[in-house]
C-alpha cells in the first residue's frame, strides 16, 4: 500500500501555484486542455471539502498572441501591456472551466503593499477570508499591470508562499515543469529526486544555482525553493511537483519533494521584509545594539548606531550590520539617509531635547524588524 503524507491529507486550506510552462502551448498561448486538467484536480480537492486558493501565472503568457507579440517582451511596459490583456483571458477561461464544476472564480490581483503595510494586509485577508465563506475559488496574481521594478514580487513562487501564509494555509503546492528538486541535474546517471526536505542541511549538497541544476535554471528552481523555505519557515510545509502529478500530489501521494515545516508562524510583513526584499543601505551597529535586537528583541535607537551607509528613505529596508561586518537583521528605517549621521551615537532623551519630539523615535522599530 502506497505511504500517503499525512500533512497533505490534513491540509483544508491549500494554495496552487502553476507556472506559466504548465499552462501554455509550445507556442506560447494558452492551453485550453492543460487548464482544464488542472481545474478538475482543483475540483476535486473542493469536492473533498477543502479550500482552495490558486496563484496562478500566465497572464503574460496568454496576452502575447493577441498582441501579435512572437515572444514575451523584456521592457516592463510592454510586460504590463502584455498582463493588461492576458489577464482576462486568463481568468476566463479558469472561469469556463470552474463553471462545470459548479464553482465559481474570484480574481485577485496584489502588489507587495497588500501584504506588508497594515491597513493593506488587513483587507486583503479580509477579502480573501468572504470569498473563501461564499465558497468562491480565488485565482490571485500579481497586479502587474500597476506594479514597478521596485515593488515587485519578483516571481510568482514567492508571491504564492505569502499569500499561503496571508489566508493561513495548511499547504503550500508549487506545480511546474519539473516533478521535484533534484540533487542534480536529472539527466545525469546517479542523480536522484529528494522526496522529502526536513531542513538546510538537506540541502547543503543540493546544486540549484545554477543553468541546468536541479531541472531548470536561475530563476526556476532557485525560486521555487526560497518559497519553500518562506512558507515552511512560517509553518506551512510544501510539496514541490510537476502539474501532471497534480492530482497524485493533492490526493497526499508520496511524488515530488515534501519540504516539512522549519518554523512558526510570524506577520507576513516580517516574512516578506526577510526574504523578498533587497536593502537600500546599511546601518552599522555597535556590539550592545546587536546584543539589544538579537537577545532582547528591543527595537534600534540611534545610541547604537555606528554609521550609516547607503541612499534610503524613511520607510525603506535596510540591513543592520553588526561590528563584524556580519548583517544580524533587516528592518524598515524611520528616517531618510541623509538625517542619520546627526543623530548617531545620541540618546533620544537628547535628541528630543535638542531637535523635538519628532526626534525621539526609534531608528527601526521591533515591529518592523527581523533578526536573520
Amino acid at each position: 500500500m502506497t505511504t500517503r503524507r499525512p500533512e497533505v491529507a490534513a491540509a483544508r486550506r491549500i494554495v496552487v501555484k502553476v507556472g506559466s510552462s504548465s499552462l501554455t502551448t509550445a507556442a506560447g498561448g494558452l492551453d485550453p486542455d492543460r487548464i482544464s486538467g488542472l481545474v478538475d484536480q482543483l475540483a476535486a480537492v473542493r469536492a473533498r471539502g477543502a479550500e482552495v486558493v490558486l496563484v496562478s501565472s500566465g497572464a503574460i503568457a496568454a496576452g502575447l498572441a493577441p498582441l501579435q507579440l512572437r515572444k514575451r517582451p523584456k521592457a516592463l511596459a510592454a510586460q504590463q501591456a502584455a498582463a493588461s490583456v492576458g489577464q482576462g483571458l486568463l481568468v476566463h477561461r479558469y472561469t469556463e472551466e470552474l463553471r462545470r464544476h459548479g464553482l465559481i472564480a474570484g480574481q485577485v490581483l496584489l502588489t507587495v503593499d497588500d501584504v506588508t503595510r497594515r491597513s493593506h494586509y488587513r483587507n486583503a485577508y479580509q477579502t480573501f477570508a468572504k470569498l473563501l465563506e461564499l465558497g468562491v475559488l480565488p485565482i490571485v496574481n500579481e497586479n502587474d499591470t500597476v506594479a514597478t521594478s521596485e515593488i515587485r514580487f519578483g516571481d510568482n513562487d514567492r508571491l504564492a508562499a505569502l499569500v499561503a501564509h496571508l489566508v493561513q494555509a495548511d499547504l503550500l503546492v508549487l506545480l511546474s515543469d519539473v516533478d521535484g528538486l533534484y540533487d542534480g541535474p536529472p539527466s545525469r546517471p546517479g542523480t536522484r529526486l529528494l522526496s522529502d526536505v526536513r531542513g538546510e542541511a538537506d540541502l547543503a549538497d543540493v546544486a540549484i544555482g545554477s543553468i541546468g541544476a536541479a531541472g531548470v535554471g536561475t530563476g526556476g528552481m532557485v525560486t521555487k525553493v526560497e518559497a519553500a523555505r518562506i512558507a515552511t519557515g512560517a509553518g506551512i510545509p510544501v510539496v514541490l511537483t510537476s502539474a501532471d502529478n497534480a492530482a497524485a500530489a493533492l490526493a497526499a501521494e508520496p511524488v515530488g519533494t515534501l519540504f516539512h515545516v522549519t518554523g512558526k508562524r510570524r506577520p507576513t510583513r516580517l516574512l516578506w521584509l526577510a526574504h523578498a526584499t533587497d536593502a537600500k543601505g546599511a546601518l552599522h551597529l555597535d556590539a550592545g545594539a546587536v546584543r539589544a535586537l538579537t537577545e532582547r528583541r528591543a527595537s534600534l535607537l540611534a545610541a547604537g548606531v555606528t554609521a550609516v551607509s547607503g541612499e534610503f528613505h524613511a520607510g525603506d529596508p535596510v540591513d543592520l550590520v553588526g561590528p563584524d561586518e556580519r548583517v544580524v537583521a533587516r528592518g524598515l528605517v524611520n528616517f531618510d539617509a541623509a538625517e542619520l549621521p546627526a543623530l548617531l551615537g545620541r540618546s533620544s532623551h537628547d535628541l528630543k531635547r535638542e531637535l523635538g519630539a519628532a526626534y525621539e523615535r526609534e531608528v527601526v522599530h521591533r515591529d518592523d524588524l527581523v533578526v536573520l
